[in-house]
């Protein structure tokens, strides 16, 4: 059994590991909250870029013609941009996303396809670097606070090898901001940007046309200027831009969520802990004073006796 003295000095190391845990967890509630601001500002954004794209895609009649645009007749190198964190101490938030992506790369590689690695975060770039993976790209140092000049950076490294045949399809993988308690990975197609995604699903905010008109009578009253094509060819790279900001936000809302929720629980085991070791440490306390009386009794019958 530990003595007295060796139980107390494991509680106060707990105690500091304790004060330090709900530290960072306070940080990481007040990091949580900016975050989800960002996400709720860029909405609007976000989804006015889409209906432009897709009612200039809509007017375009040379759609296909834009090499972003285009589907290549074979895919046989796939680009992953696996969006993680550059801290740890996050509970499964960075191991789930290398862990998806290395399966969709095993998915990929057994049907005969090629795969390039991208990597946002210091966690990914290390992780894959250990597992001899080599990287095409590497982006760290804000994933704290991402910036949109990050994202174009991402975006326009993503859209050079789709377009000069480097790679023929991009995946994204990045951990979907649901509460603070849950994150879901997300699988998504970023490149290319079929017709059919450009002109996706109506935003739930947007008012749904009346079934009674004719679906081309919203069309007629835009007058496009300069011509539908050449505006589609300026928006196109923001809609991909857009859509990688989306995911770092995303992301950088699960880190803090995942990192406040494991600091919570690294908290409450450490209270817990600190009750069973003040409870040994009673135990030891009183073994030691039952020790003492009993050398004292014992000493006492020595002189009795």
């Amino acid at each position: 059994m530990q003595t007295q003295r060796d139980v107390q000095n494991r509680i106060g190391s707990i105690k500091n590991v304790e004060k330090i845990t709900r530290a960072m967890e306070m940080v990481a509630a007040a990091r949580l909250r900016r975050a989800e601001q960002r996400i709720e500002a860029l909405r609007p954004y976000a989804g006015a870029i889409r209906r432009m794209t897709r009612q200039a895609a809509e007017a375009a009649e040379n759609v296909p013609s834009l090499p972003i645009l285009q589907e290549h007749d074979e895919q046989r190198r796939v680009g992953l941009l696996l969006v993680t964190g550059d801290r740890g101490l996050a509970g499964a938030f960075n191991s789930q996303i290398l862990r998806a992506g290395l399966r969709a790369a095993s998915e990929h590689e057994s049907d005969g396809r090629s795969v390039v690695y991208y990597a946002s975060g210091r966690r990914g770039v290390s992780s894959l670097t250990f597992r001899g993976k080599e990287l095409a790209g590497r982006y760290v140092g804000f994933t704290d606070r991402p910036g949109y000049a990050n994202a174009r950076e991402i975006a326009e490294d993503l859209m050079a090898t789709y377009v000069d045949d480097e790679v023929d399809v991009v995946e994204i993988f990045y951990n979907g901001y649901i509460s603070p308690l849950r994150q879901v990975v997300r699988r998504e197609t970023l490149l290319p940007l079929q017709r059919a995604s450009v002109m996706g699903e109506e935003d739930e905010e947007e008012e749904e046309p009346d079934r009674d008109e004719p679906a081309h009578t919203h069309r007629a009253l835009v007058e496009y200027e300069p011509e539908p094509e050449e505006i589609l060819q300026r928006l196109v790279p923001d809609y991909v831009e857009i859509s990688v900001y989306r995911a770092l936000l995303e992301s950088t809302a699960s880190e803090h969520g995942a990192r406040m929720t494991a600091m919570r629980n690294a908290s409450e085991n450490a209270g817990e802990l600190i009750e069973d070791l003040t409870l040994e440490m009673n135990r030891a306390r009183q073994a030691e004073i039952t020790q003492e009386i009993l050398e004292v009794v014992a000493g006492a019958e020595g002189l009795t006796g």
